[in-house]
């Protein structure tokens, strides 16, 4: 996972799309060379829309399950299909659950605390999130005491700010609604998204 992410920089983040759009929004973003995407766990619909995605892009894309917030829910997106898990925090359960059975899984940390626990379970391709509430040189300093660390940016990362969490030593960003704008997924506007993801260039 972790040469993945080097490689591509960016995780599209996939949060409340309607599953009727679902497909034809994901088509755009691996039409624009994004290929590695998260659906959020907010509902029963996401577990369905990850097994649809797999379906339809598995052998093109890596699919992950974000906002993952308990073993249980863990066990589901693998079982529909996960390529990964993504969480906005350093849940225990969800370590241990991920660590006994082999899970490619990317916890959210915020403090060196945070840093330490998921190493004590094995995973040190960490999310920082929120990303935008540090400044950028925050990430040296977890790296100090934890060399062995890589972490993605999630949270406020926009067009604008991209390339900065790069530079500064983030190996990838997550980014949702910035990289395609919800009014724009509501009137199908699929032509826009796509000049709107290509200003993530870098």
């Amino acid at each position: 996972m972790l040469d993945t992410i080097r490689n591509e920089k960016i995780i599209a983040i996939l949060r409340n799309i309607p599953s009727d759009k679902i497909v034809d929004l994901v088509e755009t973003i691996y039409l624009q060379g994004i290929k590695v995407l998260e659906v959020s766990l907010i509902s029963e619909e996401s577990f369905y829309q990850i097994e649809k995605l797999k379906k339809c892009f598995g052998s093109k894309m890596t699919i992950g399950a974000g906002t993952v917030l308990n073993a249980e829910s863990a066990k589901k997106a693998m079982d529909v299909g996960s390529d990964f898990l993504f969480a906005p925090s350093s849940d225990r359960e969800v370590l241990d659950y991920c660590a006994k059975n082999s899970i490619k899984f990317i916890p959210g940390v915020l403090s060196p605390s945070d840093v330490s626990l998921c190493l004590s379970y094995g995973y040190n391709l960490l999310k920082l999130f929120p990303a935008n509430v540090f400044p950028l040189n925050y990430i040296k300093s977890l790296k100090g005491p934890f060399p062995t660390t890589e972490y993605i940016a999630v949270g406020g990362v926009n067009a604008d700010n991209c390339k900065s969490f790069l530079s500064s030593g983030f190996i990838g960003v997550g980014v949702g609604s910035n990289l395609f704008p919800k009014e724009l997924i509501a009137n199908n506007d699929w032509e826009a998204i796509k000049q709107n993801i290509s200003r993530f260039k870098f």
